[in-house]
């Protein structure tokens, strides 16, 4: 069974930055891509971004310019840069990563909380 370790969540003001690791158990070459989804309370988990193994990204609108994604293969580690937090950002954040066949794997999730 796949682990996805999450860590670097916290409580930060707004406008400050957080830095997020995902480390798989596995090769991180196991997964087609990963990424980072989010759940805030009372909302459904969505999409954050997203990297394939080809280094391409994805982005929702609403962290577009603000957020990167990036892989270091040597590490075997994804990240989530986050800069200019704002109060919405606050969520709890997992990391997702999706196998070359069928199946996905989720982390436990890791607290962001944005103050005003």
């Amino acid at each position: 069974q796949v682990r996805l370790v999450e860590s670097g969540g916290g409580l930060v003001q707004a406008g400050g930055s957080l830095r997020l690791s995902c480390a798989p158990s596995g090769s991180i070459f196991s997964f087609k891509a990963m990424g980072w989804y989010r759940q805030a309370p009372g909302k459904q988990r969505e999409l954050v971004a997203t990297i394939t193994s080809g280094g391409s990204t994805n982005f929702a609108d609403s962290v577009k310019g603000r957020f990167t994604i990036s892989r270091d293969n040597a590490k075997n580690t994804v990240y989530l840069q986050m800069n200019s937090l704002k109060p919405e950002d606050t969520a709890v954040y997992y990391c997702h990563a999706l196998r070359w066949s069928s199946g996905d794997y989720w982390g436990q999730g890791t607290q962001v909380t944005v103050s005003s």
